[in-house]
């Protein structure tokens, strides 16, 4: 048995981050693992399952909400800024540190999808962590954008993205579209069915609201955590894919990982950008508890 707490931290600005944190039986100190989402998600969103599994194994496991998502502060609501994310991270681990049941020189960094991009700069930047599991990361704002924005549409994004600049310069608030959504005449960041299937699946109430800035995506355009990659190492890095995501895309990611310096693993999965936490969870779980035991044993 696992216990589950909620705790809250205070981050950059005073704003407090909210999460849970889960501490296996026996006594402590405990090696740990802070934990964060991808995009625009809550923790809510298919984690709590790996958390419970790294808990099992014996880890403390830190899970918190994103800045303007699910339980913690911050605003304007819905807003996806990289940069801030990774800051209030660095925060978790120090948070995470702190905690009287944690040895604080025994932290793993575990995180997926825009945050599994967030993991590879944290990885390459913050010494703390003594090894790194991203799950299907994201690689190139870029590339991901040339894959997944038709060329037609492209003039019409960049054209919504300057009016968006040019009403928040006359002092009105972020522009928002869906996270999701199947009607082409709603704005969405993602329309593909695996994602809505994802991310509508049925969540307590007020955990989630399908909303997110506009300018998240501008900057989720401008985000290259794949060029931090090479810097991870000297600390150990285990890289999650899976062989058909047409989200953080596979190639992608295959390519970053030939660019990884050692110690570093892969492990490719069969499926789309959302099977590791669904029907490939039993496998994507099982490498990332092998990668901590590993180095955090």
């Amino acid at each position: 048995m696992t216990q589950r707490t909620d705790i809250a931290f205070t981050a950059e600005g005073g704003v407090t981050l909210r999460g849970w944190l889960f501490i296996p039986d026996g006594p402590g100190p405990h090696p740990a693992i802070t934990m964060a989402h991808g995009y625009a998600g809550v923790k809510e969103h298919g984690l709590e399952q790996f958390a419970e599994a790294f808990a099992e194994d014996g880890f403390v496991v830190l899970l918190h909400d994103h800045r303007t998502f699910g339980a913690s502060e911050g605003f304007p609501r819905q807003d996806v800024d990289p940069w801030q994310q990774i800051a209030d991270w660095r925060r978790a681990i120090s948070y995470l540190e702190s905690r009287p049941e944690v040895d604080p020189d025994r932290i793993g960094l575990w995180g997926t999808s825009y945050a599994g991009g967030h993991a590879l700069v944290l990885g390459a930047t913050d010494r703390r962590p003594r090894c790194v599991v991203a799950q299907v990361p994201t690689i190139s704002g870029y590339e991901q954008g040339l894959r997944r924005v038709p060329p037609d549409a492209a003039a019409g994004l960049e054209d919504a993205f300057a009016q968006d600049e040019r009403a928040q310069f006359q002092g009105e608030a972020p522009r928002t579209q869906a996270i999701v959504s199947d009607d082409p005449a709603v704005p969405a960041a993602y329309r593909a069915k695996d994602a809505i299937d994802f991310y509508l699946q049925q969540l307590p109430p007020g955990a989630w609201e399908n909303q997110v800035t506009l300018r998240s995506t501008r900057a989720a355009r401008m985000y290259e955590p794949g060029a931090w990659i090479s810097r991870v190492s000297p600390t150990p890095l285990l890289l999650v894919v899976a062989d058909h995501d047409t989200v953080t895309v596979t190639d992608l990611a295959l390519a970053a990982y030939e660019r990884a310096l050692q110690p570093k693993d892969l492990v490719l999965l069969p499926g789309g950008h959302f099977d590791p936490y669904l029907s490939r969870f039993e496998e994507s779980s099982a490498a990332a508890r092998d990668w901590f035991r590993r180095h955090l044993a």
